[in-house]
């Protein structure tokens, strides 16, 4: 098949998802597809008639991810006069050309819907969700209201009106924006410094920031595949939270999977995941993260449609833990998203 691998954009989680991109296409053209790897924002010279036949190393344009988030404005930069428009050249007509767009764009513009509702309406075929559960899984405050609805166990939380908001939450709590990922934008207030500093920050980032109740405990995360759980991951920062540092290099975190739980603790878990999956309208796959409280009280934090396939990513280990490897990791995401228009 004919498969563009759609990559980078311009949300905090760029470096993250290019780097996702790099390794999709690589797996996919060692599974003998016409692959290549797209910039949604900066685009490609190579016009949709020859670029999958054109002899480029495309992983090769991919550095590693840095320990900071990247500097969005110096990439709007490259594009110069035409950066208000999010898809770059040749992007939409490479798109329309391609048996199926592998979605590995992560955060905004991305895993918010919009792409997807886009796409939507152009007839391209793409990997992931659709465009309405996209948005409800970005938008935590929604998402949020969703599990509500439901039965899933979630934090308490409190939207803030403003940066001046007079709200006075319990310390610990957790200041964070309501639709970033990979941690971008998340913060642990101890005390009321702490909390305005958070509170600042996070506006700097978007104008809709949520205080959420601190839950002490253990960190897991599930990956439910066409309604399905795979094994758990526990994920232990050696120091801090799990956060974007955390996330991305080597070595920062110890990740178990399938978790050191007992198999009442791991039903229950997976359960709170499909049932999370369920509530969002979610298609073909997604994973959820969870934090257990030390009473064992499983809350579910929120859902991540396209989450991360880099070498230190957590999909790839809970398929791995289930017998499936990265590149039939892969071929699964792709069978199931095409029956979507089937």
């Amino acid at each position: 098949m004919k498969i563009a691998v759609l990559a980078g954009g311009i949300s905090t989680e760029r470096d993250v998802s290019l780097v996702t991109g790099r390794e999709v296409y690589k797996a996919l053209k060692e599974n003998g597809h016409k692959a290549i790897l797209l910039d949604a924002y900066l685009g490609c010279e190579t016009g949709p008639d020859e670029v999958f036949d054109a002899d480029i190393d495309w992983a090769s344009k991919v550095a590693p991810i840095s320990e900071a988030a990247p500097d969005i404005e110096e990439v709007k930069r490259l594009r110069g006069a035409d950066s208000k428009e999010f898809f770059g050249p040749n992007v939409i007509k490479i798109c329309q050309a391609a048996d199926i767009v592998f979605m590995a764009l992560h955060g905004d513009c991305g895993e918010n819907g919009k792409v997807q509702a886009a796409f939507d309406l152009m007839g391209i075929k793409y990997t992931g969700t659709d465009s309405l559960s996209s948005a409800l899984a970005m938008d935590k405050s929604l998402s949020k209201l969703m599990f509500k609805m439901y039965g899933v166990s979630t934090p308490d939380s409190y939207m803030l009106k403003s940066i001046d908001d007079d709200y006075r939450p319990q310390y610990p709590c957790v200041v964070k924006i309501c639709n970033g990922g990979s941690s971008v934008g998340v913060y642990i207030a101890n005390n009321e410094s702490e909390y305005k500093s958070a509170v600042r920050e996070a506006f700097g980032y978007e104008s809709r920031v949520m205080v959420e109740e601190y839950i002490k405990g253990r960190e897991f995360t599930c990956c439910v595949i066409e309604g399905r759980a795979l094994p758990i991951v526990e994920i232990e920062p050696k120091s801090g939270f799990y956060d974007y540092k955390n996330k991305y290099q080597e070595g920062s975190t110890i990740e178990t999977c399938p978790a050191n739980i007992d198999e009442a603790t791991t039903a229950r878990i997976q359960a709170e995941a499909v049932k999370a999956y369920n509530a969002l309208g979610i298609k073909t796959y997604a994973r959820m993260d969870f934090l257990m409280s030390d009473t064992n009280e499983v809350y579910c934090l929120e859902a991540n449609t396209l989450p991360g396939m880099t070498p230190t990513s957590l999909i790839p280990q809970e398929a791995a833990a289930a017998g499936v490897g990265y590149g039939q990791l892969c071929e699964w995401i792709i069978k199931i998203s095409l029956q979507k228009w089937d």
